[in-house]
């Protein structure tokens, strides 16, 4: 198995896939967080095989705007990848998403922590408020109702049927994400693109409520 060529394939594979995708997780998205966790493998170790190759196929299964769920297998037998790898990959992607913090997502393997770590650097800071609004857009959400509280989500489906707006994703996941990084490394960096977040609040509600009397 030679693991240069499995990446590259996968690299071709992933993008053909989501580089027209328009809710955030889209090719680009996916090379943030290749970049993230091969920086963060470098600083906390880990299998570098398994670490690119969940980054570069996480989303391609997303319950969020996929209909197919084994696509990700399918492609890992396509290309021979060994089964003891495709195992740790398959576990890593199917147990490492939010999900609207209602299932537990917690790592065994400095792989899966991060992996983990970097995708969700990515749904933080300036470009996790762009990723947020865009994926709200693409779902018809508002951008803010101030009549609808934060919600506290019991199933999957409280998650996938929520009418929701997108300010609301703050609180309800990004502001938690913070306190939810594995590494040393990752921790360092949300500190920095939490503060941010917690900025751009502050001026979209200063705006929002600029004149209200009017």
């Amino acid at each position: 198995m030679n693991k240069d060529i499995i990446i590259n394939e996968t690299k071709i594979f992933v993008k053909n896939k989501l580089l027209s995708e328009g809710t955030g997780h889209d090719w680009y998205h996916i090379k943030r967080v290749y970049n993230l966790s091969t920086y963060l493998c470098e600083k906390e170790n880990g299998d570098e095989f398994i670490i690119k190759m969940v980054a570069l196929l996480h989303d391609i299964d997303d319950w969020k705007f996929s209909n197919n769920h084994n696509t990700t297998e399918d492609f890992l037998k396509s290309i021979n990848v060994d089964k003891e790898s495709m195992s740790k990959i398959m576990k890593i992607i199917k147990t490492m998403s939010f999900k609207g913090g209602v299932q537990d997502s917690t790592q065994d393997s400095i792989e899966g922590k991060i992996v983990q770590d970097a995708d969700r650097l990515d749904a933080l800071g300036a470009i996790g408020i762009a990723r947020a609004f865009a994926y709200g857009g693409s779902k018809n959400r508002v951008i803010y109702d101030p009549h609808i509280k934060p919600m506290k989500f019991k199933s999957l489906e409280d998650v996938k049927n929520a009418n929701n707006h997108t300010i609301n994703h703050f609180y309800e996941k990004l502001l938690k994400l913070k306190d939810l990084m594995n590494t040393n490394t990752a921790k360092h960096i949300a500190e920095e693109r939490h503060r941010f977040m917690e900025l751009f609040l502050n001026e979209f509600y200063y705006e929002w409520n600029f004149h209200k009397d009017l």
